[in-house]
């Protein structure tokens, strides 16, 4: 009786090794399912990380889904808590048993976004009919697959090239994949709610993402700079939440200190719980982060505080904030560490300039931002 049961291997629920979603949830077979979805190509996106690239990545989403309606997507990262099930069929962690699968499958288009050589590698090794982004050379180094990654790739490889480019980041992804930017946004599954009992949000809320990562201590503003801005804001009727990892749990506690309890702190928490407690939040204060990526994902308003990077590569924040750069040019670009003997930058930004952007920017509707001139790093030859 069950040798003569049907069941489409092609269909977009479809998994072979376990029932599909529609089975487990209301007992259809495949003969005559209403939710049969048959998928004719598979698609591969390899981006590995770190984590904000990844959610920046997920734009492209949207024309490759309008391009190719009936592939299945997959995707390969380092960070599947980032990629959205919604619009991604297969979300495979890198390691070796996602590796091997990989490999099995025959796809009509790779579209590798990273130029991490091992990233390179696989996608050169991959079968594909189409291969958009990065391969590995014959010496081992990453190279642009085509024409279309090209002006990317430059950009990447003369640090004179990546200062005197304007355009914004998801300009320049969706070209190496032939596409034209038009505005699309990031994608990121809606958050799980939760509640934090210990979070006062009596009044309205304003997350500080305080940190930078261990690696890079040229973006890190001084403690008594961000307590100092914390009290300007609870001084102005709204509440304040530190926000970080555990590489900022130190700073965060003293900044914590220095405000007297006045500026919460709740302690780190896993990644979609993080997610959840920037949800909680109306406006978030960040450098260049993956909380920053987060707050834009969930169309917080932002002010982001920038100092080694191009800035036109956030180009206008989807309309969400401000981008806010020390007084005196930044001339490390793109390093972790400050080499400057001269000065470190960020004491040049002001407590002040901080909270009147803070000001604009909660005042000001979400998409009438009106963006100060921006000033481009620039660069210190060791």
């Amino acid at each position: 009786m069950h040798n003569s049961l049907i069941y489409h291997s092609d269909c977009r629920y479809f998994r072979g090794d376990i029932p599909c979603a529609p089975n487990k949830r209301e007992g259809v077979h495949c003969d005559g399912c209403s939710h049969y979805d048959a998928i004719t190509e598979n698609i591969l996106v390899i981006k590995l990380g770190a984590a904000g690239d990844v959610l920046r990545t997920t734009p492209i989403l949207t024309p490759l889904r309008k391009e190719h309606p009936h592939a299945r997507i997959w995707w390969l990262t380092h960070s599947p808590d980032l990629v959205p099930k919604s619009h991604v069929d297969r979300v495979l962690k890198w390691n070796s048993e996602s590796l091997e699968t990989l490999h099995a499958i025959q796809f009509s288009r790779l579209i590798n976004l990273d130029k991490d050589h091992y990233a390179c590698a696989l996608a050169s090794r991959l079968t594909a009919e189409r291969k958009d982004g990065f391969l590995l050379g014959k010496f081992g180094e990453s190279e642009p697959a085509n024409d279309l990654a090209r002006a990317k790739f430059l950009t990447g490889i003369f640090d004179d090239v990546s200062l005197a480019n304007h355009l914004e980041f998801t300009t320049e992804l969706f070209a190496i994949c032939g596409y034209e930017c038009a505005g699309e946004e990031y994608i990121l599954d809606t958050p799980r709610a939760l509640e934090f009992a210990a979070l006062d949000r009596s009044r309205p809320l304003a997350g500080l993402n305080t940190g930078a990562g261990a690696r890079w201590t040229s973006r890190l503003w001084p403690v008594e700079r961000w307590a100092e801005l914390a009290e300007s804001i609870l001084d102005s009727g709204r509440n304040v939440i530190l926000l970080g990892g555990p590489d900022e749990e130190e700073r965060n506690r003293e900044i914590h200190e220095r405000t007297h309890g006045r500026a919460q702190y709740l302690g780190y928490f896993p990644l979609s719980e993080f997610i959840a407690l920037v949800d909680n939040c109306e406006l978030i204060v960040s450098g260049v982060t993956m909380g920053m990526h987060i707050a834009m994902a969930l169309r917080k308003k932002l002010v982001l505080m920038n100092n080694i990077f191009n800035p036109y590569e956030f180009g206008d924040l989807y309309g969400l904030g401000e981008i806010v750069q020390p007084n005196k040019q930044c001339t490390c670009f793109f390093r972790g560490h400050c080499i400057n003997p001269d000065y470190f930058c960020l004491d040049d930004l002001p407590v002040s300039k901080m909270f009147a952007a803070v000001e604009r920017v909660w005042n000001t509707p979400r998409g009438q931002m009106q963006q100060e001139p921006l000033v481009v790093p620039g660069m210190i030859l060791s």
